[in-house]
């Protein structure tokens, strides 16, 4: 029996392991099986997770996704650049190597609704998800900005100094933080929203809710809004390619 599994922390709400169940029960593969490993610090992985046995591939989440990589023996080329993981497989030899499909999820989510006039876009959060979507932005020729709560030598703009005339010039806006998640529904990221427009896209990676408090804000400007949802599904079956190729 081959064994999958998610890295996280406070991870019981996760997308991953019900999709997987399920995929296994439609699809009929019997010789799978799919788990949560939630670990306090990603220093348990050896001890909690590699010692489980027939473990053929893992998915990382929040907030492993770069303090993984010293623990895994290869890269792929793209999450080399990006400096993320967010899948693992185990090769026949027993070594690790570490995947970004992240980037094949979000590029695949968002193309479809891109116009001309998408050129500049804003990325709230700079953890380990917010480098996959500034690789993508950076494939699509796309000018993109951080924003976080603290300045920085990447980051030019703060919640605080954030303006009305920045978020008009900056016509996708994606949050990668997890600010709105359930259970803390009635949050959003604290910047000024009279500056959308019917121009801009808003994408969340949140899933849960499918409609945050952040998307809210742009379908009341008439903004084009995305969830996590598809993102995930498409970055889910990339796992599966990988971990079966």
């Amino acid at each position: 029996m081959r064994k999958f599994g998610l890295i996280g922390k406070d991870i019981s709400y996760s997308f991953s392991q019900n999709y997987f169940t399920l995929k296994f029960k439609d699809e009929n593969i019997t010789n799978a099986t799919y788990q949560n490993f939630d670990i306090q610090t990603i220093e348990d992985f050896k001890q909690q997770i590699l010692t489980t046995n027939n473990l053929a591939g893992l998915n990382v989440t929040i907030p492993y996704k770069e303090s993984i990589i010293p623990f895994l023996d290869r890269l792929d080329k793209k999450a080399e650049k990006i400096g993320a993981v967010n899948t693992i497989k185990f090769t026949k030899k027993g070594r690790l190597k570490g995947y970004n499909t992240d980037v094949y999820g979000f590029k695949k989510s968002i193309k479809p609704h891109l116009k001309k006039h998408h050129k500049q876009a804003l990325i709230l959060g700079t953890g380990g998800a917010s480098k996959a979507i500034a690789f993508v932005l950076k494939e699509l020729n796309m000018t993109y900005h951080f924003v976080s709560r603290q300045a920085s030598k990447n980051t030019k703009y703060t919640y605080d100094t954030l303006t009305q005339e920045d978020i008009s010039q900056h016509q996708i806006i994606i949050n990668c933080s997890p600010v709105g998640t359930f259970p803390k529904v009635e949050e959003a990221p604290n910047i000024p929203y009279q500056g959308i427009t019917d121009k801009h896209i808003l994408f969340d990676l949140i899933y849960n809710p499918s409609e945050t408090r952040f998307l809210k804000h742009g379908q009341s400007k008439g903004a084009v809004t995305i969830n996590g949802y598809n993102m995930l599904v498409f970055q889910a079956e990339k796992s599966w390619k990988i971990w079966n190729k």
